[in-house]
């Protein structure tokens, strides 16, 4: 518990001084005449946007998102509209003299930051600049949640869709996606899906099946590429590791294609070993296991794959 209160009390602190420093606090927000909220509401707009759309980017309450519009469009910043194809769709988009202040607004931000690094060596901007980029990262993974959904839910399958499209680009022999597993396989007694959602949007699946008795099968561990590069599949893969434990599963096991080295390097780090092939998967080039720690079991120390189980061979795709 002390190390976690070490954490928050970092954060806190870091967010006081940075929202200090940027002036956030200030309702004149760069030595303009609106507060950060107007200024960034404005920046978001772009060439026009769906007020629901920016309410669910920007995580506002549609009331006070309301009232900043009203406010930007009393200025003369902005126009509200209604979308031409659907009258339920309200539209915000800058004015002429909405545009010259993001122009503005961005000289001004740019300006402030220049001077916040003046006193930086380069070395010392390069250090910063790559903390900061970590730091995002790990916000951003942070923020993602990983949920478990029916395997025939509407989430469930455009992840599906999505992986089955990126990987019939990837494959040299291309990808058929009758070969995805039925819902059926990952829902109830019989498996589980897990569906990442990063502000509300799905960005990643994964899914486990039964394959043997004490033996689990993990299934198209997949990561939109948008949020690559921030060890979301590892926590998939750790959701799915942790649901196979509470089926009573000694073991997980995966195939993948031999075009996926990242898939590859990843299951490896993560603990797996690779193994004889279990199964005639057409898309498998390299097959893997990993031995589940329930609490007392497996012992310390090595362990070894345990033997292929004895069931028919199924025609299934990599993971």
């Amino acid at each position: 518990m002390e190390a976690v209160s070490e954490h928050v009390a970092a954060f806190r602190r870091f967010s006081r001084y940075f929202t200090r420093r940027i002036g956030a606090l200030d309702d004149h927000y760069l030595g303009q005449h609106r507060p950060l909220g107007e200024a960034r509401l404005l920046f978001e707009i772009g060439d026009g946007v769906p007020l629901r759309e920016l309410r669910a980017r920007l995580g506002l309450d549609a009331g006070y998102l309301s009232r900043m519009a009203k406010a930007l469009h009393a200025q003369g910043m902005v126009r509200l509209s209604v979308h031409p194809g659907d009258n339920r769709l309200r539209m915000i988009e800058l004015t002429p003299a909405g545009r010259v202040e993001v122009e503005e607004q961005n000289r001004r931000a740019d300006a402030l930051v220049r001077g916040m690094l003046d006193g930086l060596t380069p070395a010392q901007r390069a250090r910063l600049t790559e903390a900061m980029n970590s730091t995002e990262r790990l916000l951003r993974l942070a923020g993602i949640t990983v949920e478990r959904v029916d395997g025939a839910s509407p989430d469930a399958r455009a992840t599906l869709a999505a992986y089955a499209a990126e990987l019939d680009e990837r494959f040299p022999e291309g990808f058929d996606a009758t070969d995805l597993v039925r819902p059926q396989e990952v829902s109830g007694d019989a498996g589980a899906f897990f569906v990442a959602y990063e502000d509300g949007r799905p960005v990643g699946c994964g899914g486990l099946r039964r394959l043997a008795p004490g033996v689990g099968e993990i299934k198209h561990v997949w990561v939109h590429r948008g949020a690559r590069r921030l060890g979301l599949a590892r926590r998939i893969l750790a959701e799915l590791e942790r649901e196979a434990v509470a089926r009573g599963f000694d073991a997980v096991r995966l195939d993948t294609h031999s075009v996926l080295t990242e898939a590859r390097a990843m299951y490896r780090a993560a603990g797996y070993t690779e193994i004889p092939a279990y199964a005639e998967h057409v898309y498998a080039g390299h097959w893997f296991e990993r031995r589940l720690r329930r609490t007392g079991w497996p012992p310390a120390g090595p362990t070894r794959p345990s033997p292929p189980p004895t069931w028919p061979a199924a025609r299934r795709s990599g993971g």
